[in-house]
């Protein structure tokens, strides 16, 4: 795998994982029963920590892509057909 590849996947994955891990933990307006400020919308997030998620997202990334690496350089699933990958 070269390193574009590497830093490519890395991202789709991080993505991935990031909308996986936005809606956790997240308590609306709602649920709080919260008036909500300015007139938005009561589903709106009363505090989406979106800092602690994007390290967590960071860190999970991390390990999804050091399972995939792993699989791929020691060839516990052939891809053939995935350039630079023999």
């Amino acid at each position: 795998m070269s390193i574009e590849a590497g830093i490519a996947i890395y991202l789709t994955i991080w993505w991935t994982t990031l909308f996986a891990i936005l809606p956790l933990g997240v308590r609306s307006h709602a649920e709080e029963g919260i008036p909500v400020p300015g007139g938005g919308d009561p589903s709106s997030p009363v505090n989406p920590n979106l800092k602690k998620k994007f390290i967590t997202t960071s860190w999970v990334s991390a390990i999804l892509f050091a399972i995939l690496w792993a699989v791929l350089r020691f060839h516990l699933i052939t891809l053939p057909n995935i350039p630079g990958s023999r």
